[in-house]
C-alpha cells in the first residue's frame, strides 16, 4: 500500500447553505469503516474554503503505508459548513467528540475497490453528497487515483485540467519518483529517520495546471544517539585526564593540594557525566525531545524537537526536486538558566575575571590551553599508530620483502614527522619549565653548551650503532633542571627515525647487489640457504633501532603528557567550580548542535550521494551550513542566542570521514576532542565514491537573526556579521576550487555573487523585522548545495511560520505557484500540515502558542490563520 490522499479540490459544487443568503465557510471531513470492526473512524479533514458553494479544495489527507485500508475498506465524505471558525481549531474539534459550531452540510460513502479500482480507464469517480438522512442532494464531488511523480505525459491535460475548469481528483496516490525518494527505504534512512508524517497539496499553477506537493516531517534516532557518543567519549577523556593528573607525580605542597582539589571536583562531575550517559539509556519512546521536555535534567544534552522537514515537488513541466530544512529548537542550556547570560558572555566574562584577578596559579591563555589538548590528542593518537608502523616493518623485515618493507618505512616516517612536528612549541618547553618548579626542592640550571643526546647514525664504514643514541632519565626530582634538554629528548626521535631510514636503505642496496648473485645460483637449497640468513639478517639490524625509536618516544610522551596535563591542571585551579559548570554548559550546547549537523549531514550525503559534483565539492571546499535563528534579543531568549553562537561555532572543529559498512549498524560513531572531532559515517556496502571523498571539513554560516526583536540587539547585528565574513571566505574557495556547471542548472555565479551583495547591505543596514535577510540567506545556502536548519525556543511556533513561509516562497519563485494562492497555500501548511502535527506532538494541542500582542509585532507573512493560535505550553 502506497501513500494515500483524499484531496478535494473544486469537485465540490453546489452545495446548498443550510440557511438562505448565507455563504458556506466549507470543510471536507474523511471517516473510515474498517471492514473488521465495522466501527466509525474520524481520520482527517481539510482546511476550511470560506464565503463560497463551489469550495476549491487544496489540501490532501494522507493514509501511512501501514494503515489498514483493503478493498472493502469503505470511506465516508463529510461536508460540514463552519460558522465560526475563530473560536477554536476546527481540525481539533472535528476529530474529537467535543461540540463545535459547525453544521452538516451532507455526506457521501464509497467503498475503497467498489469505486475507484474497478475504473481503470480514468481513476476516477463522481458523487452525490446528500443529507445525513438519505435525502435530497445537496452537492456533488469527484474522487480519483492519481500517482504523483509517475503520471504519464498523454494524462497530463486531464489530470492537470485548468483551474477555471474546477475539475481535478480527490484521490491522490503518492508514489517516490526514480532518483529522489525511491532511496527511503534503504537500511541508512530506516537507521536514522522514524515516525514520518506525510501530507499532500495541489496547488494551482500560473498556467493553470497542477503542481502536487507531498511534505513530509520525520524524527531521527540521532537526537538521542549522538549524545550518548558524546557523553561516553567525555566519560573516557575525563577518566584519562584525572588519571593523568594522578601521575603526575611528587608536587610541593601548594600545588598538590591545588591537584587534589582539582580531581575532587572532576571526579564529582565524571559521576554526573555517567549518571547522564545511564539515564538516556533507559530512555524508550519517541526518539525525539519534545519542547516541554526542555527543562528536563536527565535529557539536557539532547536537541529540542529535531526533525527533518521535507517538501517534494512534481511539477507538470519541470524536474522532480526536494527541499529540506532541519528544524530544531536553538543549542542551549535550558536547565542551567539564563539569568547571567549564555555562553559568550559568560565566558568571555570568565576569562577576563581569570586573567586579572590574582589566583594562586599560572595564567595561560584559552589558546594554549587549546594548544595542551591538542598536544594530548596528538600523542593519543600518534604513539599507537607509530608502535604499529614500527612493528610492521619488523614484519616485512623478518619476510625478507622490499616492496613490503619500503612501504612500511613510508608510513613510519610520515607518522614519526608528525609526532616530532607536535612538540616542536614553545608552549611544551615552557610548561616543562613550570612543572619543574613546582617540584620540591628543584634547582635550575641552563648550560653554556648544549650537548647532543644522538650521534650520527653510521660510521665511515657503514656500520650503526643504536647503543650511541644515549637517553636521558625521566623526570628529575631534587636535581638539576637543563633548559634545553628538551630539545635534545625530542629530536632524538627524528634522529633514531634517520638512523631507521639509513638503515634500510642499506639493506635495500645490499639487496639490490646480491640480486645477480642469486639469479646464478645453479643450486636451489643453496639460494634458500643465503635468502634465510639474510631475512634474519634485516630483523636483526632493524630490531635495537626500533627498540631505541619506541623508548625516545615514550621519553618524549612521557614529558610532554606531563607538561601538558599541569597546564591543563592550571585552566582547570583558575575559578573552581565555574570552571567546570561552564564546561559542562558547553558541552550541553555542543551535544544539542552536534546532533542537528550529523542528522543534517547523513540525509544531504544520502540525498546526493550519486551527486558527483556535490562529491566533488565535499572533498574540495567543504560543506556549508546555514543556520536561521528566530531568536528574540530579549529576555531570556538572548541568553539562548548566546549559548547558541558558542555552540554552532564549535562545530567547525568536527570532520567527517566516511566509510563502508561491515554489518547492519549505520549509526555513526564520534571520536576526538578538542581542536579535532571526528564523526565515521557509516553507508551501505555497494556505493560508489565511498572511499575517494572521505574527509570534509565543515564551514558554518550561522546567519543568526530575529525578525521579532525587542531589547539590544548588539549580539544579533555581531553575530551576523561574523558570520557573513566566513561565508564569504567559503564562496571565494568555492569560486576558485569549483569548475561553474557544479551548481544546478538554474542556478549561475552570478546570481549567487549578487545574493551575497544583497545579504551584506541587508546586515549593514540594521533594519528591524528584516525578513528580506533571512530569505536571501537561506537562498544563498541552497544555491551552494548547503545544510539549512531553522532554529528558535523549541522550533515549534515561530520554526513552524517560517519553514511554511519558505516552503511557499519555494512553490511560487521556484516552481510558477499561482500568485493569486500564495496565501490560501501558506494557510493550508500552517493549519493542517506536518507544522501542526509537530505543534500535536509537542504540546498534545493543535495551537500554535502565539499570543495576539506578539502577532502585532510580527510581519504579516509570519502570522498563522486564524483559529490554529492562541493561549497554549511553549
Amino acid at each position: 500500500i502506497f501513500f494515500f490522499s483524499l484531496v478535494p479540490f473544486p469537485a465540490c459544487k453546489d452545495l446548498v447553505a443550510t440557511a438562505r443568503d448565507r455563504k458556506l465557510n466549507t470543510f471536507v471531513q474523511i471517516s473510515v469503516v474498517h471492514p473488521a470492526e465495522q466501527t466509525l473512524t474520524r481520520y482527517s479533514s481539510t482546511e476550511i474554503v470560506e464565503g463560497t458553494r463551489d469550495p476549491l479544495f487544496l489540501t490532501g489527507v494522507t493514509f501511512p503505508p501501514e494503515y489498514p485500508i483493503y478493498e472493502e475498506t469503505k470511506i465516508k465524505l463529510t461536508v460540514y459548513d463552519v460558522k465560526d471558525k475563530s473560536q477554536d481549531t476546527v481540525r481539533t474539534r472535528v476529530l474529537s467528540e467535543h461540540k463545535e459550531p459547525r453544521t452538516d452540510v451532507g455526506v457521501s460513502n464509497f467503498c475503497y475497490d467498489e469505486r475507484l479500482l474497478k475504473n481503470k480507464r480514468f481513476n476516477y469517480i463522481f458523487f452525490c453528497f446528500r443529507t445525513s438522512d438519505g435525502g435530497k442532494t445537496v452537492g456533488t464531488i469527484d474522487v480519483s487515483l492519481v500517482k504523483m511523480g509517475e503520471i504519464e505525459e498523454g494524462e497530463v491535460d486531464h489530470i492537470t485540467t485548468d483551474v477555471q475548469g474546477q475539475k481535478c481528483a480527490l484521490v491522490c496516490e503518492c508514489t517516490a519518483p526514480e532518483g529522489i525518494s525511491g532511496k527511503d527505504s534503504l537500511p541508512l534512512l530506516n537507521a536514522v529517520l522514524k515516525n514520518p508524517i506525510c501530507k499532500l497539496y495541489r496547488f494551482p499553477t500560473s498556467d493553470n495546471k497542477w503542481l502536487h506537493i507531498r511534505e513530509q516531517m520525520s524524527e531521527s534516532t540521532l537526537s538521542f544517539h549522538v549524545p550518548k557518543e558524546l557523553i561516553n567519549l567525555h566519560i573516557k577523556e575525563d577518566m584519562r585526564r584525572n588519571q593523568d593528573l594522578k601521575e603526575l607525580g611528587e608536587l610541593a605542597p601548594h600545588w598538590d593540594n591545588m591537584r587534589k582539589n582539582v580531581i575532587a571536583h572532576c571526579e564529582q562531575m565524571l559521576t554526573m557525566y555517567q549518571d547522564t550517559l545511564a539515564d538516556l539509556g533507559k530512555h524508550t519512546g519517541s526518539s525525539f525531545k519534545s519542547s516541554c521536555s526542555k527543562g528536563e535534567k536527565t535529557l539536557e544534552f539532547v536537541p529540542i524537537n529535531l526533525h527533518l522537514q521535507r517538501m517534494h515537488v512534481h511539477s507538470p513541466r519541470l524536474k522532480d526536486a526536494l527541499y529540506d530544512v532541519f528544524t530544531v529548537g536553538a543549542p542551549a542550556a535550558h536547565c542551567q538558566g539564563f539569568k547571567n547570560g549564555g555562553l559568550r558572555k559568560l565566558l568571555s566574562k570568565f576569562e577576563a575575571e581569570r586573567r586579572n584577578t590574582g589566583y594562586q596559579c599560572i595564567y595561560y591563555s584559552p589558546e594554549n590551553t587549546a594548544k595542551a589538548k591538542e598536544v594530548l590528542s596528538n600523542i593519543n593518537h600518534l604513539q599507537p599508530l607509530i608502535s604499529s608502523h614500527a612493528d610492521l616493518l619488523l614484519n616485512s623485515a623478518s619476510q625478507h620483502s622490499p616492496d613490503s618493507l619500503k612501504n612500511s618505512l613510508k608510513m613510519l616516517s610520515e607518522k614519526t614527522e608528525l609526532f616530532v612536528h607536535a612538540f616542536k612549541d614553545q608552549l611544551v618547553r615552557s610548561a616543562l619549565l613550570a612543572l619543574y618548579t613546582a617540584r620540591p626542592g628543584c634547582v635550575l640550571k641552563k648550560p653554556t653548551v648544549p650537548r647532543n643526546s644522538v650521534e650520527e647514525c653510521g660510521d665511515p664504514q657503514g656500520q650503526d650503532h643504536p647503543s650511541q643514541i644515549k637517553r636521558q632519565n625521566s623526570i628529575p626530582h631534587h636535581s638539576e633542571y637543563d633548559e634545553e634538554e628538551w630539545d635534545r629528548v625530542w629530536t632524538n626521535v627524528g634522529k633514531s627515525l634517520n638512523c631507521i631510514i639509513a638503515m634500510v636503505d642499506r639493506l635495500l642496496e645490499k639487496e639490490d647487489s646480491s640480486s645477480g648473485i642469486k639469479e646464478s645460483e645453479n643450486d636451489p637449497s643453496s639460494a634458500a640457504c643465503m635468502a634465510s640468513h639474510t631475512s634474519g639478517d634485516w630483523y636483526e639490524q632493524l630490531y635495537p633501532l626500533i627498540i631505541t625509536l619506541k623508548d625516545c618516544m615514550g621519553e618524549v610522551v612521557t614529558r610532554a603528557k606531563q607538561s601538558m596535563t599541569f597546564v591543563l591542571l592550571q585552566e582547570l585551579a583558575c575559578g573552581l567550580p565555574q570552571r567546570l559548570m561552564l564546561t559542562l554548559r558547553r558541552d550541553i550546547v555542543f551535544s544539542q548542535a552536534l546532533a542537528g549537523l550529523v542528522c543534517g549531514f547523513i540525509i544531504k550525503l544520502h540525498t546526493s550521494l550519486h551527486d558527483q559534483s556535490f562529491l566533488q565539492q565535499l572533498h574540495t571546499v567543504g560543506l556549508i551550513v546555514q543556520y536561521e535563528g528566530l531568536l528574540s534579543t530579549y529576555s531570556e531568549e538572548i541568553g539562548m542566542l548566546e549559548d547558541m553562537a558558542v555552540g554552532i561555532s564549535d562545530l567547525q572543529k568536527v570532520m567527517f570521514k566516511i566509510i563502508e559498512a561491515k554489518s547492519n549498524d549505520f549509526l555513526p560513531v564520534i571520536t576526538g576532542r578538542g581542536k579535532y572531532m571526528f564523526c565515521f559515517l557509516v553507508l551501505e556496502k555497494g556505493w560508489s565514491g565511498v572511499c575517494v571523498y572521505r574527509i570534509c571539513f565543515i564551514f558554518i554560516s550561522n546567519i543568526v537573526l530575529c525578525c521579532f526583536r525587542f531589547g539590544d540587539t548588539t549580539l544579533q547585528e555581531s553575530v551576523n556579521q561574523e558570520n557573513f565574513e566566513q561565508l564569504k571566505e567559503y564562496y571565494k574557495l568555492f569560486t576558485e576550487k569549483m569548475p561553474p556547471d557544479c551548481l544546478p542548472h538554474f542556478q549561475e555565479q552570478n546570481d549567487l555573487k549578487g545574493l551575497l551583495e544583497n545579504l551584506h547591505q541587508n546586515i549593514q543596514a540594521k533594519k528591524r523585522k528584516n525578513v528580506e535577510i533571512m530569505w536571501v540567506a537561506a537562498t544563498i545556502c541552497r544555491k551552494l548545495n548547503g545544510i539549512r536548519f531553522t532554529c528558535c525556543k523549541s522550533a515549534k511556533d515561530r520554526t513552524s511560520m517560517s519553514v511554511t513561509l519558505e516552503q511557499c516562497s519555494i512553490l511560487r519563485d521556484e516552481h510558477q505557484l499561482h500568485k493569486d494562492f500564495f496565501i490560501r497555500a501558506l494557510d493550508c501548511m500552517r493549519r493542517e500540515g506536518c507544522r501542526i502535527e509537530n505543534v500535536l506532538k509537542n504540546i498534545k494541542c493543535r495551537k500554535y502558542a502565539f499570543n495576539m500582542i506578539q502577532l502585532m509585532a510580527f510581519p504579516k507573512c509570519y502570522r498563522p490563520p486564524e483559529g490554529t493560535y492562541g493561549k497554549a505550553d511553549t
